[in-house]
């Protein structure tokens, strides 16, 4: 297994420890898979995840977000028409499965639906006001500002 080293990256990036071991498990991570899907961004923080879900129905599906992980598994009762017929080929999918996604902080699952085979997972990356950026006013020598304490100017004598 290649060995990847984030060292160089890590000299201007700071509180991103996390990253490298995020990589390394993508890397792991086998490609493809069933079930497919795909992950759109419809916006700078709106996504989707379409998983192709043939003949699974809303009870067959599970949708679980633990510590930023969704959890998406499917899981189908055995075949109901037993004894009724036999395959002579098979190959639509019957399995059940379990595929994860890792979610950045602050994403969260809006809305999630079944149609036409399609399940749609819609997702918001909701920044706390407390994280968006804010310009910090730089003082000179004669005071310094913090933030919410009023600004006090010097009296002229």
């Amino acid at each position: 297994m290649t060995n990847i080293d984030f060292s160089p990256l890590f000299r201007s990036m700071i509180g991103f420890d996390r990253m490298s071991s995020a990589l390394e498990t993508a890397y792991r991570s086998e490609p493809g898979g069933y079930p497919p899907y795909n992950i759109e961004a419809s916006g700078e923080n709106d996504y989707r995840i379409t998983m192709a879900v043939a003949g699974f129905t809303e009870k067959d599906l599970t949708l679980e977000v633990k510590e930023n992980i969704l959890t998406v598994s499917g899981a189908r009762p055995d075949d109901e028409d037993k004894g009724q017929s036999k395959f002579l080929y098979r190959g639509i999918a019957n399995r059940n499965f379990e595929r994860k996604f890792q979610l950045a902080d602050y994403v969260r699952v809006l809305d999630a639906r079944l149609e036409n085979g399609l399940l749609h997972v819609d997702l918001r990356r909701e920044i706390p006001e407390a994280m968006k950026p804010r310009k910090i006013e730089i003082r000179g020598e004669t005071g310094r500002y913090l933030e919410g304490e009023p600004q006090k100017t010097q009296a002229a004598a």
